[in-house]
């Protein structure tokens, strides 16, 4: 029979797995929409008359708000609590999803696509970090960033099979509505779940000097790095965003220095494992994500792959990354540590990108194909949760959001430089596009190798938080 402790035991814990069900959702929905549209530019060029540069603007009017806001949103959520940042995101994220579908002029629809990237901004560092919140630091949380990793994994690679049944089926508009009742339920979902709970870092606020600084930088610089692309690295505009980036981001870093209270708090760049992780996320979902998008570019060009067909052969890599994460959050980070996982997948992710090196002109699947995709799978499955555990070793609860907020924009930086630099070498191939590709995947290589070297050196050890910071609690009780 069980007693009334083992009864609230076990509905602590239904209660935590609903919150991370939830964080889980609301991440991968962001995920998704950074690889959806891809597939859906022919159509929607079609539909709306899009030039070649307004389909740029489809893609990075998300890319760079959502890039360049996610360390001033973690520290907010820190600041008015995660529940009201992840509310707050979820409803801009799902209202610009509807004006999305809807839009019938470029102009529409690259502004909500922008307004999509806010909410999601606003999302994923809060959704991290309610992970955080809701699972002391161990075996349980690595447990549950195991689920978020192998989730996170998959939804670049889910958001391309996804593309193309939506654009194949009932037309590149339902890439936007499929999120409008998704992100219904779970705003829904976290006013009800999160209700209550609060955790305020106290005194904390930040320089608005700071914020705009670093924002305006982050997105000048990945505003750069796409037109690096296609206006060339010497051009007068790739440069002019380059320098005005550099200038805002040592504004940024003159402020913090004489701040009372940073955007990044001081310990997050004393912790070694966090710095650690923070350069490891840049190279490791960077190499992953230039992978995604030229593997995706070999199968539709050089394979003559439909949408669909693409999208169904990246299940290979998302299937296995999710079961290999989840085996790495419940099992191999605890025994092999994240550090040595991290530089498995950098090796792993090498040897997937140098066996695309030499792709013939007309591949086997079984032979050319499908090895590095499975290989590349199991590199994201050991590689997102060991990240994410070491993006958060002994951090404070109330730093939570401006870890997370750090460690996604390392992300998204890291995506957009391995993605710049692997489609300056395609385009530079000019005609011969396999030769670019080869070329491409090289570029891939020689970003995951770095992963491998950022990940060989032993972190000192630290001494463990003998104290949580003070927090400050409303309705009672604390919120994630």
């Amino acid at each position: 029979m069980h007693t009334a402790m083992d009864s609230g035991t076990e509905q602590a814990v239904r209660s935590r797995y609903r919150v991370l069900a939830l964080a889980c959702a609301a991440m991968f929905i962001t995920v998704v929409d950074l690889t959806i549209v891809n597939v859906s530019l022919p159509r929607m060029a079609l539909d709306l008359g899009l030039g070649e540069d307004a389909l740029q603007w489809v893609v990075i009017g998300y890319s760079v708000p959502f890039g360049g806001l996610l360390l001033l949103a973690g520290r907010v959520g820190d600041m008015l609590g995660r529940r009201r940042v992840l509310l707050a995101g979820l409803m801009i994220f799902t209202l610009a999803s509807l004006i999305a579908g809807l839009a019938t002029s470029t102009t529409m629809l690259i502004a909500s696509r922008a307004a999509q990237g806010v909410g999601a901004a606003l999302i994923a560092p809060s959704a991290l970090a309610v992970v955080a919140d809701t699972f002391p630091e161990g075996k349980e949380r690595n447990s549950a960033l195991g689920i978020y990793g192998a989730l996170g994994g998959a939804a670049a690679s889910v958001g391309v099979l996804a593309g193309g049944f939506l654009t194949d089926g009932p037309g590149w508009q339902w890439i936007f509505f499929v999120n409008v009742p998704i992100g219904a339920v779970l705003a829904a979902a976290t006013a009800v779940l999160l209700r209550g709970r609060q955790i305020v870092r106290r005194g904390v606020g930040f320089e608005p000097r700071s914020a705009l600084a670093v924002t305006g930088g982050s997105m000048l610089g990945l505003y750069a790095l796409n037109r690096g692309v296609v206006d060339g690295w010497t051009s007068a505009t790739t440069l002019a965003l380059a320098a005005s980036a550099i200038v805002s981001l040592m504004v940024f870093a003159w402020s913090e220095s004489r701040s009372r209270s940073p955007l990044i708090p001081p310990s997050l760049l004393a912790n070694r494992p966090v710095v650690q992780a923070n350069l490891a996320a840049a190279t490791g979902y960077g190499s992953f994500f230039a992978f995604i998008f030229l593997t995706t570019l070999l199968m539709q060009q050089q394979l003559h792959y439909s949408p669909t067909k693409t999208g169904v052969v990246w299940l290979l890599t998302s299937g296995t990354g999710f079961v290999f994460a989840g085996l790495t959050g419940a099992v191999l980070a605890k025994r092999f540590g994240p550090r040595r996982l991290i530089g498995l997948a950098s090796i792993l992710m090498v040897a997937s990108a140098l066996g695309l090196m030499v792709i013939p002109q007309h591949p086997h699947f079984a032979v050319s194909l499908l090895p590095a995709l499975v290989i590349a799978g199991v590199a994201v499955g050991l590689f997102a949760p060991s990240v994410q555990i070491a993006a958060l070793t002994e951090v404070s609860d109330t730093d939570f959001g401006a870890a997370s907020g750090l460690m996604e924009t390392s992300r998204e930086f890291g995506g957009s430089m391995v993605i710049a630099s692997a489609s300056t070498v395609l385009l530079g191939a000019h005609t011969d596009f396999l030769h670019g590709v080869h070329g491409g995947y090289a570029v891939i290589a020689v970003a995951a190798a770095l992963g491998v070297i950022v990940a060989t050196p032993r972190a000192r050890q630290r001494q463990p938080l003998t104290k949580r910071a003070a927090t400050t609690t409303i309705g009672g009780s604390h919120e994630h």
